[in-house]
């Protein structure tokens, strides 16, 4: 037991105290910031002037609900005041940006194109025109079976604008079934109070009580499988690099004099785990930390935010399972790196051993719709599925304890037979010279070790 813990001690503050440690637990939560929450906030972003649509409105009644609409589909008000003229197509640009009294909406300068006297392809030929003189960034045709057809076109230069198209195409679809309502004689603040969208609170039945769940439970073990995918692609790597150091060194005769094949890679694989387990506690405390700073920074400036509730027994089930799910594939690592010779030998091997890690995500939504189901039973079981699929199953219904504690004996052996495994390849592929293993000779490895 103490050549266990000098061990793990030496391979854990031999990591700890490197510089790309401190460097990488530093830029860590900054590095992750960025790749979530900034794409959020370009993605939202105006990046110029206001996007300027005219309106061809062939029926002569879509127009202002059409203009109100897309104003609510971007949180505005409705009912607003501004107006806009007929457009003379036969205007200088000035004239027709004048007369048409463009109302600027939430990054929108919506304005009304008339026939004026002239036939509809008249009319789009010149509302093309203006777009490739970048008067316009696209126009709207509304044909005037609008109402049996449900179809219009939009006519614009840069299609790739996915969030205005999608902005103009839900509110002309609002617009078309408001007036379609109005024709019936429905009154308009009627229609407005039974377009209102409602909201449902669900709660979760369990065997005791109900209480609300709105579903932070289930972004939180799904957090926690991506967090497993994410550690093992950092530090499967280093896990590998460790078992495989005494390989370049060649000091392997020295340390099998003195220890065991087996204590020798238990004390590599905790060792290397309890770094990464390290700057994880050290991420999740700044994490914590800012949001709690951040919450509270924004309830003094008066808004209603509060941080997700989670239950207690969720976050410790996802605790237990990030530990078993690392474990195991960390073991996975530890196997191959007791059976390559060099880091090049593993590439291959390193992206094949992940593979059921990848392929329990493809299972997750299939589960959460049926967590009784018989794959949902042993893919929770089986223990390179198991740490994504069992806190899922969890979160989505009350799982039986004795299936719960099944599927952590299954795990926690495998890890111990993974590395057992992973000690026999290695006591004898370490004093291997010269050639590579081979799988038939892996495996006469394992029995004569």
């Amino acid at each position: 037991m103490t050549k266990l813990r000098s061990i793990i001690k030496r391979e854990y503050l031999t990591r700890v105290n490197s510089k790309a440690f401190i460097l990488s637990t530093l830029l860590g939560p900054i590095i992750m910031g960025a790749f979530t929450v900034a794409p959020v906030f370009i993605a939202m972003m105006e990046t110029g002037e206001a996007t300027r649509v005219a309106i061809f409105d062939q029926t002569g009644r879509l127009y202002d609900r059409v203009r109100e609409s897309i104003s609510n589909e971007l949180g505005e008000a409705a009912g607003s005041s501004q107006t806009t003229l007929p457009v003379d197509m036969n205007a200088s640009p000035e004239e027709r940006a004048r007369r048409a009294g463009m109302a600027m909406r939430g990054g929108f300068k919506i304005e009304r194109a008339e026939r004026a006297g002239r036939t509809n392809e008249e009319v789009k030929r010149e509302l093309s025109e203006r777009v490739r003189r970048n008067e316009l960034e696209g126009y709207v045709v509304i044909p005037p079976d609008v109402f049996t057809s449900k179809k219009a076109e939009y006519y614009g230069r840069n299609l790739g604008d996915l969030i205005n198209s999608m902005r103009i195409e839900e509110g002309l679809s609002r617009a078309v079934n408001e007036q379609r309502l109005a024709d019936t004689g429905v009154d308009k603040e009627l229609l407005r109070e039974v377009s209102t969208q409602v909201t449902v609170n669900t709660f979760k039945v369990s065997e005791k009580t109900e209480e609300q769940d709105s579903g932070e439970a289930f972004f939180l073990v799904l957090g926690v499988g991506l967090l497993i995918l994410v550690m093992i692609l950092i530090y499967g790597g280093t896990v590998l690099s460790a078992v495989m150091e005494e390989k370049e060194t060649r000091i392997a005769e020295v340390l099998f004099s003195s220890v065991g094949a087996f204590p020798l890679m238990l004390g590599k694989l905790v060792g290397v785990s309890l770094v990464a387990l390290t700057q994880i506690v050290i991420w999740g405390i700044l994490v914590l930390g800012f949001s709690v700073y951040g919450v509270a920074t924004l309830q003094g400036h008066g808004v209603d935010l509060q941080l997700p509730p989670v239950s207690v027994a969720n976050v410790i089930y996802s605790v237990v399972f990030f530990l078993l799910g690392f474990f195991i594939y960390a073991s996975i690592y530890a196997v191959i790196g007791s059976i390559v010779r060099t880091y090049d030998e593993s590439q291959g091997f390193m992206m094949v051993a992940i593979v059921p890690l990848v392929l329990s995500f493809y299972l997750v939504f299939p589960i959460m719709r049926n967590p009784e189901s018989g794959i949902a039973f042993w893919s929770s079981i089986i223990p390179f599925s198991s740490p994504v699929i069992m806190p899922v199953r969890i979160v989505a219904q009350p799982v039986a304890l004795w299936q719960i504690m099944l599927s952590l004996l299954i795990g926690i052996g495998t890890v111990v037979l993974l590395t057992w495994l992973a000690a026999r390849i290695y006591r004898i592929g370490m004093l291997m010279y010269g050639k590579r293993a081979t799988i038939p000779e892996v495996w006469r490895w394992v029995r004569q070790a």
